[in-house]
């Protein structure tokens, strides 16, 4: 008569959970090398928004009010390594603390490491003219006609730039990135010629 041969002892308990504690530890290391990679190599960083120049095309003034074209051209470049889309964006006038100009900058990408330069343009609505009542001097400080130059009453006003949208890193990490650009502009009330803008 032959040997009888005893069945196949099944998996112990022990083993399944030494299984599961090798693959816990195996999904474990992957999240840190993808945390690593994520904040050295691809660490998501703001847009860089410049402001070049800012125009009025357009400037009437009548009966104490005035109204405008503005343009205001500006260079904004992605220094990550993926697409920098921008969907929330929008460009606001000021005067006097009040708005008097808005607009929706419209939705689009820009590549990895490149520089898009971008034209914004509107008509702002007329609204009441506060002029200043001081002159307001350009160039070098000194007397009139000897290093600088006086002009006639001015205006200011106050243009806020702001982008905002996403950069998806390794197809799974969505980061939230957004630049902003602040100028106040002096214009001249007579021809709306642009004196000078601060950002």
């Amino acid at each position: 008569m032959g040997k009888s041969h005893s069945p196949h002892n099944p998996p112990t308990g022990r083993t399944n959970l030494a299984s599961c504690i090798v693959a816990a530890i195996f999904l474990i290391f992957l999240l840190i090398i993808s945390f690593i990679v994520y904040f050295t190599v691809f660490k998501p960083e703001n847009p860089r928004l410049s402001v070049n120049a800012i125009q009025l095309p357009a400037f009437s003034v009548a009966n104490s009010t005035v109204n405008f074209t503005f343009s205001q051209y500006v260079t904004i470049h992605n220094p990550n390594r993926v697409v920098f889309a921008h969907y929330d964006s929008s460009l606001q006038l000021l005067y006097a603390g009040n708005q008097v100009g808005f607009m929706f900058i419209p939705a689009g990408k820009i590549r990895p490491g490149k520089t898009q330069y971008m034209a914004a343009t509107f008509s702002v609505k007329s609204f009441p003219l506060s002029v200043t009542g001081q002159p307001v001097t350009v160039g070098p400080t000194g007397p009139v006609g000897v290093s600088g130059f006086r002009v006639g009453p001015s205006m200011e006003i106050e243009s806020k730039l702001e982008m905002a949208g996403r950069v998806r890193v390794m197809h799974f990490f969505t980061h939230h990135v957004e630049t902003k650009a602040e100028c106040r502009v002096v214009v001249t009330v007579g021809d709306g010629s642009v004196l000078g803008f601060h950002c």
